[in-house]
């Protein structure tokens, strides 16, 4: 049974930036983990998220396959996607819905798939006004991440990270019952995230847990429990390799618990044509850029 690993909390209401971007260094120096709460999205909105989320779940496959993931955006079923190559399962045992950016450049070249209105009417209002809502406090973490790597606060901005970024919402169905007791199952097999930042929220049933150090036989799995009204937030690989791999994009998967389970990411990623190199801060003479 994997202990639990405590986190810092981030208050994002704190006007205290120095003290967060602090609390923030030090956990993703250590393990690319920490909550952030008081973020400002409205709790009911949050709800109306998960339960649109589980309407569209709840639909026939035959209606779910007619939004088969296309130029990344859309359905994906259960199994369809496998994390972790090495693993011996068949696939990770979820399912899931991508859909991106809502304006702009990104949003002509992927155009994002929504259920008829017909089937959901609420859907397609309810994840726009999600979208436009965690993406601010995407952007809020990423003034608070520059100062923790001694940057200017608006340095992403500065550099054109955040002119149209690439993000993307992933909503998670994990089934309880699989049936598969003699198989290795997994609801999202070992993997690390690769890109900027994460920003997981969750319908409280556990199953997250991370990996500190992967190279390490056996590897010591930690369970990271969910706080009610709070986001999990991680690095991803390409924050790690823009400081020079002082931050940790950490190895982290989601096992079965028995109970379904219900997950809304955020994947906050710079502009494609941004360019990302060693960060000048976390370089020197003693550490040059890799």
């Amino acid at each position: 049974m994997a202990t639990a690993l405590r986190l810092p909390i981030i208050d994002l209401s704190s006007p205290d930036k120095i003290s967060n971007s602090q609390s923030i260094r030090q956990a993703c120096l250590e393990h690319g983990f920490f909550y952030v709460k008081n973020h400002g999205i409205d709790e009911e909105l949050m709800e109306m998220v998960f339960s649109e989320s589980n309407k569209f779940f709840c639909l026939p496959l035959e209606e779910k396959i007619l939004l088969l993931r296309r130029d990344l955006l859309g359905y994906t079923p259960l199994y369809a996607e496998k994390l972790d190559p090495s693993s011996s399962s068949k696939g990770d045992s979820k399912e899931s819905f991508y859909f991106g950016s809502l304006e702009g450049t990104l949003a002509q070249r992927h155009p994002n798939q929504w259920p008829s209105e017909d089937l959901l009417p609420l859907w397609r209002q309810t994840m726009e006004c999600y979208y436009k809502n965690v993406l601010s406090v995407g952007r809020k973490l990423l003034c608070l991440i520059a100062l923790a790597l001694n940057l200017d606060e608006n340095f992403f901005k500065q550099v054109g990270a955040l002119n149209e970024p690439a993000a993307v919402v992933r909503l998670l169905h994990y089934p309880g019952e699989l049936n598969l007791a003699n198989e290795e199952t997994y609801g999202a097999s070992a993997h690390s995230d690769y890109g900027m930042i994460t920003l997981l929220a969750t319908d409280g049933v556990p199953g997250l847990q991370v990996c500190r150090d992967k190279s390490k036989r056996p590897r010591v799995w930690e369970d990271v429990p969910g706080i009610n009204g709070a986001f999990v937030v991680n690095i991803g690989d390409m924050m790690e390799r823009w400081t020079n791999g002082l931050f940790r994009s950490t190895l982290h998967r989601v096992m079965p618990v028995g109970k379904e389970r219900y997950s809304v990411v955020l994947f906050l990623d710079p502009n494609p044509d941004c360019l990302v190199e060693c960060l000048k801060s976390c370089c020197s003479e003693t550490c040059p850029p890799r």
